[in-house]
């Protein structure tokens, strides 16, 4: 699919492969948008045959050796794609059930961050799980490509959880920065959420500024045609974030991610991943 306006939806073969499918074929209908889902093959699979060559080595046995092995690996590459190629009509046949008219599908050998890197071009909105087939086997809270992609990629990221629900309430985390001002444009400019009530809220650090941020906000959007109600709470920003989630029954978190380096959030952590784990709904990241 050459298009410079698709929704790429990065799946694996995990149980919420399904959960990012039914998200990327959500935005994909609000933006008018053809949808492609990408499977990216590891390069190095860390498989092995499960025989015993040690005692194969002899006369005339290397090159014997060598031949079987490249046929083994020919045949585990060819089931590998088999595999990849089912699994990803599977995804394409539950996206067009949606209701996503234009849906394309690619399977790649590589790495993820490096394959997003050569197709960012051609990306208008990305979607990937907040977990994937190796934090389910590990039970890490956060799969091991998220931070990766979000911080090589300057694309807006839906980073979903498990359950599909169509997202009927909006929450943007405002800090009046760059990046949050950029996506309350950027909201107020896509269709993807056109007619969501949207609650714009500001927290951390207090600010005499504040009020005037948001207020920036708050009309930009308006003008926009959305309905936006407003909250400045100074405190901690992820308990703040987490409590109002729940009592305004908010289904979609938006808020800027990683604004600092990433040896910075070696030695101090990152508000992004502490939000990411405590956070029960999917989230849109903008950078």
């Amino acid at each position: 699919m050459k298009n410079d306006n698709k929704v790429l939806a990065c799946v694996d073969q995990s149980r919420f492969a399904d959960y990012v499918a039914d998200y990327a074929a959500w935005a994909a209908r609000r933006m008018d948008a053809p949808l492609e889902f990408l499977h990216v093959i590891d390069r190095h699979p860390e498989i092995g045959s499960g025989n015993d060559h040690s005692g194969a080595i002899g006369i005339n046995s290397q090159e014997n050796l060598l031949n079987q092995l490249s046929l083994e690996d020919e045949a585990r590459t060819k089931t590998i794609r088999e595999q990849g190629r089912l699994f990803l009509n599977r995804l394409r046949e539950r996206a067009i059930a949606a209701g996503t008219e234009s849906v394309d599908i690619r399977q790649r050998y590589g790495e993820l961050e490096e394959t997003l890197v050569e197709q960012a071009s051609g990306v208008r909105f990305l979607v990937l799980g907040r977990r994937g087939e190796s934090a389910e086997i590990t039970q890490r809270d956060i799969g091991r490509n998220v931070e990766r992609v979000v911080r090589a990629l300057h694309k807006p990221i839906l980073a979903v959880t498990e359950d599909f629900r169509e997202p009927q309430r909006v929450m943007i985390a405002f800090d009046g920065g760059s990046v949050t001002r950029r996506g309350v444009e950027l909201v107020a400019t896509s269709p993807l959420l056109r007619g969501l009530p949207i609650h714009l809220l500001m927290s951390g650090k207090a600010s005499h500024d504040a009020p005037r941020q948001i207020e920036w906000a708050r009309t930009t959007l308006a003008a926009a045609g959305y309905k936006v109600d407003t909250a400045i709470i100074p405190g901690d920003a992820e308990s703040i974030i987490a409590k109002s989630v729940r009592e305004q029954s908010i289904d979609l978190l938006i808020m800027g991610a990683y604004a600092h380096s990433t040896l910075r959030a070696l030695f101090f952590g990152s508000k992004t991943a502490d939000l990411l784990r405590s956070s029960t709904i999917p989230t849109l990241l903008l950078r």
